[in-house]
């Protein structure tokens, strides 16, 4: 079997994380989240704070950008002495350029950062979108970081926009749309390890030979 790629979308709450987590160790096979932060900070030699500032989320100076699609070329990095070298759209292109080699060299899982789209045009690549109803997602946000209903209500919600406009801005696409993966699962009704064992029979049916 080629290297393949997983690329997994997720609202807040709705336990797309755990689940990677445990696909990861079922398929035996890194997943990457705030790793791709720090590769693209090592790579680059900026901070890997700045890279924090705009993790799946617009500046709120930057905002305006919603309602434009990034105009930006595909594969292009500003250089070091470039103005631009530490813009939102440059950081975006370098975490972009860390998930495309990962995708040549690799079998691994990419949490979120747009990264089925940076990589809609390789055929190596499963990308899935996990979400669950809210009562769920609330249970499970209270649990985790033992807040009450009002404060993981806002964490949901102010999460979900962040990511929703993130994605709207780069991809010119809605984040929650299913055309942009190869399918969306329900975390609630399914379950949880349901949802490790059907994405481990789809990696199967895929690139199993």
């Amino acid at each position: 079997m080629k290297n393949y790629v997983i690329t997994v979308a997720r609202g807040f709450g709705s336990g797309g994380k755990e689940i990677s987590s445990k696909l990861s160790e079922v398929l035996g096979i890194p997943f990457y989240d705030k790793e791709i932060l720090e590769m693209a900070s090592e790579m680059s030699g900026i901070h890997k704070s700045s890279f924090e500032e705009v993790d799946e989320k617009l500046r709120k100076s930057n905002l305006v950008k919603i309602f434009h699609a990034y105009r930006g070329k595909k594969d292009y990095v500003a250089q070091p002495e470039g103005k631009d070298f530490r813009s939102d759209d440059n950081l975006f292109q370098l975490q972009s350029q860390v998930i495309r080699r990962l995708a040549e060299t690799e079998s691994c899982i990419v949490i979120g950062k747009c990264a089925d789209y940076v990589l809609k045009d390789y055929d190596n690549v499963i990308s899935v979108y996990i979400e669950a109803p809210r009562r769920a997602c609330l249970k499970s946000v209270m649990k985790k970081l033992n807040v009450d209903e009002w404060k993981a209500a806002k964490m949901i919600e102010k999460t979900d926009k962040f990511r929703a406009d993130y994605y709207r801005y780069y991809t010119g696409n809605n984040w929650t749309n299913p055309i942009n993966y190869d399918f969306t699962l329900n975390s609630d009704k399914i379950g949880r390890d349901k949802c490790v064992k059907l994405i481990q029979a789809y990696v199967d049916i895929r690139f199993g030979e």
